[in-house]
């Protein structure tokens, strides 16, 4: 859990434990004084390759787009969601909090999905098979490789709407598990799975380059998965 939702947490507990309107004077200077400190500024990230490293998957034109336009806009709006709970924060306006909260769900989601997105792909020729721990796990959840592949991508595909499919981990089971996620609703928030690895199915991220057929992008993408990122996920979840 972030430090700030931490925070808005234990406003929300303070101001119902007190049957009021308003958060306690010290608290709402301590929560002030951390979101004015710049600790919770989001950045637009860098790719960790070309905007045509992906070709013919995702052409340089939707990475281009996606990246600097629609990412950096949740970016953008992320940054303002939080100067509005910092304001609201220290007004001591539990409502106006209250309010912000589908605003910092959509922005903050959208920025950490799309950088867990841009992580788990590779240029073209990059890209291979599973291997070892990361393989084993998928074929004691899954039975196979493929069968996982089949199961997320079919889940992904019939996602009404925009949203997102995900192969995530659970650390309660200790097993991997395929999700999907309306919108930008973030997979670990939403569901508890700690993800592994991403599909964006907003049209955004492949309407330039399939027009409104899924299906096909949504089998191309596999031919960019960066494994070796997935397997380091896995590892560090499962320390």
């Amino acid at each position: 859990m972030s430090a700030s939702k931490l925070i808005v947490d234990k406003a929300l507990r303070a101001s119902i434990s007190l049957g009021s309107s308003k958060i306690p004077s010290e608290l709402a200077k301590s929560s002030a004084a951390f979101l004015s400190s710049g600790a919770t500024k989001a950045t637009l990230p860098d790719l960790p390759y070309d905007y045509d490293a992906l070709e013919p998957v995702i052409s340089s034109e939707t990475m281009t787009l996606h990246h600097t336009k629609h990412h950096n806009t949740y970016v953008s709006n992320l940054n303002a969601g939080m100067e509005k709970l910092d304001a609201a924060i220290t007004a001591g306006d539990v409502s106006g909090i209250i309010a912000l909260q589908g605003a910092l769900k959509f922005n903050g989601g959208g920025h950490l999905n799309h950088t867990l997105f841009w992580e788990n792909l590779a240029p073209t020729g990059k890209s291979s098979r599973p291997s070892g721990h990361l393989e084993a796990c998928i074929i004691n959840c899954f039975g196979s490789v493929d069968a996982m592949k089949s199961e997320l991508s079919a889940k992904s595909i019939a996602i009404q709407g925009s949203g997102w499919g995900w192969l995530g981990y659970n650390t309660a089971t200790g097993r991997m598990e395929v999700a999907t996620c309306a919108n930008q609703d973030p997979l670990q928030a939403t569901t508890g799975l700690v993800p592994l690895l991403g599909i964006d199915v907003w049209e955004h991220a492949y309407y330039v380059d399939y027009r409104n057929v899924r299906p096909d992008y949504v089998k191309a993408v596999w031919d960019i998965v960066n494994w070796d990122v997935v397997a380091e996920r896995l590892a560090a979840v499962k320390k």
